[in-house]
């Protein structure tokens, strides 16, 4: 068109919206767009598109993309951490609290009311301690976090801060934290369970050689190298029974409950990791039960 030529009067009845051969926002019928979804391929308006790598997306299918992506999870089912060793180092916080507090503050009230001690009703004066009854039973948690020998404590909480930190990283925050109270009551219950008539334990190591278990487990599960790991575990069951004033019961029976949690905590399948799981540690948690009611019914009231 010549710019001195008249231009012809604008069609005010002309359809500016959906009517115009535009399809309306899905949500916005009244707005035309000439957008789609790349997803599912609704009509969407510039107030409802959301930016994607390719094109855009309406909101519906941006919010079911993050409903369903995939949370991030450690190797066997735990939520990442950015400290992976943070268990552990409370776990070893509480250990050194406790020494401190048995060894130099409350001594000796706190080593004699939260060791593992048990006498049973041949005892004259029995049942005390763990044999006396629930009130008492206590002691079979309490225990495993008293020391009172600065070598004790120390070799303890050496071994935890070795294996403790591996084991958290790939199993997570809770299920290491179960891993390893199962595995200190477990000792205990152990304890009482064959020696619950006369006896006074006290320590972490049941804890312990319930993470050396694990670590034997994880090194099976994930072929990993076990030479090192049952060399470890050989040489510390040869002190356990060569050296006099060691509970090889506390031991043994963390080594053993250790061992049959990992196995269910780390082989558990994927698609029902969550119930497996909890089902191993609902079982262990029977196990210890099972263990100081027999022993109750052997030294108790």
């Amino acid at each position: 068109m010549l710019p001195d030529e008249p231009r012809p009067p604008a069609d005010r009845t002309q359809p500016t919206g959906p009517e115009a051969g535009l399809p309306g926002c899905y949500r916005h019928p009244e707005t035309a767009t000439g957008i789609s979804c790349t997803r599912c391929g609704h009509p969407i308006c510039p107030q409802c598109m959301v930016p994607a790598s390719v094109g855009f997306q309406c909101p519906d299918c941006v919010s079911g993309g993050h409903a369903r992506t995939r949370q991030a999870t450690t190797r066997f089912g735990g939520t990442p951490a950015a400290d992976g060793a943070l268990v552990s180092k409370v776990l070893i916080g509480i250990n050194i609290a406790v020494f401190l507090l048995a060894a130099y503050v409350f001594t000796p009230w706190l080593a004699q009311d939260w060791s593992l001690f048990s006498a049973g009703r041949a005892i004259p004066g029995g049942p005390v301690g763990v044999a006396d009854g629930p009130g008492q039973w206590y002691r079979l948690l309490t225990a495993t976090f008293l020391h009172l020998q600065l070598w004790h404590i120390g070799a303890n909480m050496l071994a935890l801060w070795w294996t403790g930190p591996v084991l958290e990283t790939v199993l997570g925050r809770l299920r290491f934290l179960a891993l390893y109270l199962v595995s200190g009551l477990a000792g205990s219950a152990f304890a009482f369970l064959v020696a619950g008539d006369l006896m006074n334990s006290l320590g972490a190591s049941g804890a312990i050689y319930g993470l050396f278990g694990a670590t034997l487990v994880l090194q099976i599960r994930t072929r990993g190298p076990i030479g090192p790991v049952m060399a470890l575990l050989v040489f510390n069951l040869i002190l356990t029974f060569s050296m006099a004033g060691i509970d090889w019961r506390a031991h043994l029976g963390g080594l053993v409950v250790g061992a049959l949690t990992a196995t269910g905590l780390m082989f558990a399948p994927r698609e029902r990791r969550g119930l497996v799981q909890g089902l191993t540690v609902a079982g262990a948690a029977a196990v210890i039960v099972a263990m100081v009611l027999i022993g109750m019914a052997r030294y108790g009231a």
